[in-house]
């Protein structure tokens, strides 16, 4: 036995454990970190990517907050990309191409920078539990570990069974382990615990492969970041590349769908909606010719590739022979083909918001464990858990993000209420006051509150102090500078916009749709004021005066929408006749026939969106 008694013990150091770890040690928790393998603490275990559409909010959510993820991903980024620009600013997303090893390399550094945190190697086999509490872990060496608290951060380890074909292996990622043990104990004290199955492509070597065939993805030509700090920002990048499937690679892949694990029966859980197999997209969109690939570098120093859209759990040699007849991959060398894998998680309803498990005091569950998918929903969970478990045991109050403060808060409001029945991923539909929750305001949101935590730094309130102050300074600016027709005709007519026949005032200009204020940029005496600001600051004003109005309507709605719990549905209501509700709100909300509003927007697969239709119908 390890004499030490910790104030909180992390099992797993996938993305969830280490922000936990992280958040609890930074916050003054004596805090140990325990995993099975030291080599792959921050693994990427999927794609080598952070961020994407809603994912990205959360990234820049966390590092708002004080976690790592955000600088890890900035340092070992080879791309970065801003998704979404055509479309307005709630719906644009950040997103970085990384290099696998050096974001692992990055996440173990800043762990070991951490003070207050301690590293073991072993597997937790067993929880200790007196009187409805956890005490304790107890690892396969048969070492009891005392704690005051303890996160759960398994991933996809817990009894995890690989499949390749026919072929089964037991793991937890390919050449890894599986844990076995603690969903057996958690059974036995009352827990409800289910299946689930995600899957991964296969890694090839990038030398077989002739990029002249695909369709090359450059990075932003101005690369940011996620961080609010200083990191580093990119100089050089590294391209992606898209290709097409095709029927011949179609009908290759569905000779082997006997020997499928999918579709013989081998695996009964239900995989990601919304990130298919490639089996599992031909079958299910079978009226499709081809299917879009992304042909990812896995670093800078690596000739492995990653498939991304090919993610496959048939036979290795019907996976090789079909991606043979993709373009530029006809000489394709494999380094190891996709597997499908599927683990334990249990059903999130039975947590607290606070991640805290409802049966069993001072015991909290993160990312895949509640049945989510991604590195960044695993973050946002592992981040919240840490804080959480830190108050809990300093008799301190719970830390709770609700749905109108941040993505992380949709996220887990999601989960507890609504539960999930497969891999939940978040996505921007998801949150129905998305205007407020944008990725360009997560510090302006969320660093004050975690200033206060005593998670953020004062450097981090600083910076968020100056950018408010310096936007709201800009905004004034273009709010009390007047533009005569001489001076922002020239401007418009290079834009097709229409001319004016009187001055306005520069903010009034900005909120036309093709102006920006880049454009307004070309008057000397504003450039003059506005290039004083950086970027950051320039964007938060023009996203202010721009969306003024609806922002300010969306504050409205946050305060009516929390008055409408009470609204009762008939009992005897067709959702099938309302035309814009989704396919699945209709077959989910058809099976359930919730009694009221509340109780509808509780339904996984039910998006705010749906929720809206079903308010306007009943004249809300």
């Amino acid at each position: 036995m390890i004499s030490e008694i910790y104030d909180v013990i992390v099992v797993g150091a996938g993305h969830a454990g280490c922000e936990a770890a992280a958040a609890a040690a930074n916050l003054g928790s004596k805090t140990l970190l325990i995993t099975m393998n030291m080599q792959t603490i921050g693994q990427m275990s999927c794609n080598p990517a952070m961020g994407g559409i809603a994912k990205g909010q959360i990234v820049r959510e966390i590092d708002a907050m004080g976690g790592y993820s955000g600088i890890v991903a900035d340092k070992s980024a080879i791309q970065f990309k801003m998704l979404n620009l055509s479309k307005g600013p709630a719906m644009w997303s950040p997103r970085t191409q990384n290099d696998r090893m050096l974001f692992a390399e990055e996440w173990r550094l800043a762990l070991e920078n951490t003070p207050n945190l301690d590293f073991f190697q072993d597997m937790v086999k067993q929880l200790v539990v007196e009187n409805n509490k956890v005490t304790g872990v107890i690892t396969s060496l048969g070492i009891e570990i005392k704690a005051k608290s303890v996160v759960l951060t398994n991933g996809t380890f817990l009894n995890g069974l690989i499949h390749v074909g026919d072929k089964q292996l037991g793991g937890g990622r390919m050449g890894e382990p599986r844990a076995f043990g603690i969903t057996e104990q958690l059974v036995t004290l009352g827990f409800e615990a289910g299946r689930m199955k995600t899957g991964t492509p296969p890694r090839v070597d990038g030398r077989s492969l002739d990029y002249s065939k695909m369709e090359e993805q450059k990075g932003d030509e101005n690369p940011q970041k996620f961080s609010y700090l200083d990191t580093p920002k990119l100089t050089k990048q590294l391209s992606c590349h898209i290709v097409y499937t095709n029927e011949t690679v179609h009908d290759i892949l569905r000779e082997g769908f006997d020997r499928s694990p999918m579709f013989n029966g081998t695996i009964q859980s239900l995989g990601p909606r919304y990130c298919p197999s490639i089996e599992d997209k031909i079958n299910r969109f079978a009226e499709r010719n081809r299917h879009q690939l992304f042909v990812e570098p896995e670093g800078w120093k690596t000739v492995e590739i990653y498939v991304n859209g090919f993610s496959s759990s048939l036979p290795e040699d019907v996976q090789i022979k079909a991606m043979k007849h993709i373009p530029g991959f006809e000489n394709v060398k494999v380094f190891r083909p996709g597997y499908a894998i599927e683990y334990d998680y249990f059903p999130p309803t039975q947590l607290k918001h606070t991640l805290e498990t409802k049966l069993i005091d001072n015991l909290y569950f993160a990312g895949q464990i509640n049945g989510t998918t991604g590195y960044e929903e695993a973050a946002g969970q592992g981040l919240i858990a840490g804080i959480n478990a830190h108050n809990k045991v300093h008799e301190k109050g719970d830390f709770i993000l609700n749905r109108d403060e941040a993505y992380i808060g949709v996220l887990i409001d999601d989960l507890i209420t609504k539960g999930t029945e497969e891999p939940y991923r978040m996505f921007t539909s998801r949150a129905e006051y998305r205007l407020l929750l944008r990725q360009d305001n997560a510090d302006i949101r969320l660093t004050e509150k975690a200033y206060k935590l005593g998670l953020a730094k004062e450097e981090r309130l600083r910076k968020v102090e100056t950018k408010i102050t310096e936007s709201q300074q800009l905004e004034e600016f273009l709010r009390e500078t007047s533009l005569k027709p001489g001076v922002i005709n020239p401007v418009l007519a290079s834009v097709e916009s229409s001319p004016v026949d009187q001055a306005y005032r520069a903010a009034q200009i900005l909120t036309r749709p093709n102006i920006t204020l880049e454009k307004l940029d070309e008057i000397d005496f504003i450039k003059e004021t506005s290039s004083q600001y950086n970027d950051e600051v320039r964007e938060q004003a023009e996203i202010n005066i721009k969306y003024k109005g609806y922002i300010e309507k969306e504050k409205e709605n946050v305060a009516k929408l929390n008055r409408l719990e009470n609204i009762k549905i008939p009992e005897d209501f067709d959702y099938m006749k309302l035309s814009s509700l989704s396919a699945e709100a209709k077959q989910k909300m058809t099976n359930v026939r919730p009694k009221t509003i509340a109780q509808a927007g509780r339904i996984s697969g039910v998006s705010p969106a749906d929720i809206n239709v079903l308010l306007v119908y009943l004249g809300r």
